[in-house]
């Protein structure tokens, strides 16, 4: 399933900053950053379920909040992407 997530951490309080760089670096375990605060994710359902409990682990839940959006199986025809980042495709080859 292909998954956006998106997030948004209180960082003017004390351990802010903390949590805002724990989300992202979890996030980035499971997928690819696409903007400051939004990752895009192909996972299947064991991984999902794994990447909202180490989130919901990390955030507060009074003053933080992420966004979990599934796009299903057929991801690619709900996605239209325009601008600088139209490149990424979660699917396609990796060069390096």
């Amino acid at each position: 399933m292909y998954v956006l997530i998106t997030y948004d951490v209180a960082t003017g309080e004390d351990g802010g900053e903390r949590r805002l760089r724990r989300v992202a670096k979890t996030c980035v375990k499971y997928g690819q950053r696409v903007q400051c605060s939004v990752f895009e994710c192909l996972l299947d359902p064991a991984q999902y379920e794994l990447l909202k409990h180490e989130l919901a682990e990390i955030i507060d839940k009074e003053k933080d909040s992420l966004l979990f959006y599934n796009l299903g199986k057929n991801w690619k025809r709900r996605v239209e992407r325009l601008g600088a980042n139209d490149a990424y495709d979660p699917e396609g080859l990796l060069l390096i």
